[in-house]
């Protein structure tokens, strides 16, 4: 096996001198870098990164748990969390939670003890916050991602209460008083600040709140379909729908379409979190996008700043998004 001895006997400098340049530890002369990283290439020198985690150094990974699978959101957040690693010299490594609280502990223990520096993650909706618990307890440097929780993480998150209580005001604005709304996962903290976004926003309107239309669809494309048809066919349908994430706005868009129900002539219908193809369908959707590269940059520079700095001071960075106003949500005749 070829050792860091080869490298420095190739390019002509101390064992040292090459060690610093492959853990980044010293700043070197450009002409001595270039030297040692021709010889890296010319001996076929690997460094052995698990070794130096086993003896505690960095592994320069990053483990990031979401439930990246199942929404497109978190997909397209782990795109640019992985993005901005890159920039940054880190490899990530992705594990899917499947919103499940008891995988979510298990897969982010796993990260644990493969010697990830530290960890990204949007937790899932348990009321003990075991996997949080965990991390803390052992000390992990971590960044909580579009989901706050309790126990003074970093955390980078997009603006939802006041966002939901704007996209509210703009389907209001065009008319409509009775609005549906269908929500995420219950004990989510984007569930419950995207409710009471809408809440106020009716609140301040002065229009009543009426409990049979604030409907969960758990984040999901089949509840909120089987919810969008229901609404449809109740005896005091809405004028318009308002979902709580892209994958409910196509479930809420299909199951309209199955009964016959056109949007926007017969419902409107808006939706937080947009997609790469909402400006195509037909129609084309109204609703509130996130700043999903920014979220991913930004929280990849905290957990950084997190490992380098552990005394830190806290962040809570709140993000703004920014509504998209299309086709699917139609102005009512005020006759």
């Amino acid at each position: 096996m070829t050792t860091m001895q080869a490298v420095a006997d190739a390019a002509g400098v101390s064992v040292s001198t090459v060690s610093h340049v492959i853990n980044k530890t010293r700043k070197i002369h450009p002409d001595t870098l270039k030297a040692v990283e021709a010889a890296i290439i010319k001996v076929g020198y690997t460094p052995n990164r698990l070794a130096r985690a086993l003896a505690g150094g960095s592994t320069s990974t990053v483990g990031v748990a979401i439930s990246a699978l199942s929404n497109r959101y978190f997909a397209a957040t782990a795109y640019a969390i992985e993005a901005e690693c890159a920039r940054n010299g880190l490899m990530m490594m992705l594990v899917d939670t499947h919103e499940s609280a008891d995988y979510e502990f298990n897969v982010v223990k796993a990260l644990r003890e493969r010697r990830v520096d530290g960890i990204i993650i949007a937790p899932t909706a348990d009321p003990n916050h075991r996997t949080l618990n965990y991390l803390r307890a052992q000390g992990v440097p971590t960044v909580l991602v579009d989901r706050a929780a309790p126990g003074g993480f970093d955390q980078v998150l997009v603006e939802s209460q006041a966002a939901t209580e704007v996209l509210t005001n703009h389907v209001i604005g065009l008319g409509h008083k009775r609005i549906a709304f269908i929500s995420g996962v219950p004990g989510l903290s984007t569930t419950e600040d995207r409710i009471a976004g809408y809440k106020q926003a009716l609140t301040k309107a002065k229009l009543p709140i009426d409990d049979a239309l604030i409907v969960t669809g758990m984040s999901q494309f089949e509840p909120a379909r089987s919810i969008a048809k229901q609404l449809a066919k109740s005896k005091q349908p809405p004028t318009a729908i308002i979902t709580g994430n892209n994958i409910m706005t196509i479930g809420a868009l299909t199951g309209l379409r199955e009964v016959g129900i056109r949007v926007p002539e017969d419902m409107s219908l808006a939706g937080f979190d947009d997609i790469e193809w909402a400006d195509v369908l037909s129609p084309r959707l109204t609703v509130m996008a996130q700043p999903v590269e920014e979220l991913g940059s930004r929280a990849v520079r905290l957990l950084k700043r997190r490992i380098e700095t552990p005394d830190a001071r806290r962040q809570s960075i709140r993000l703004d998004p920014t509504l998209c106003v299309r086709d699917s949500v139609r102005k009512l005749s005020t006759r």
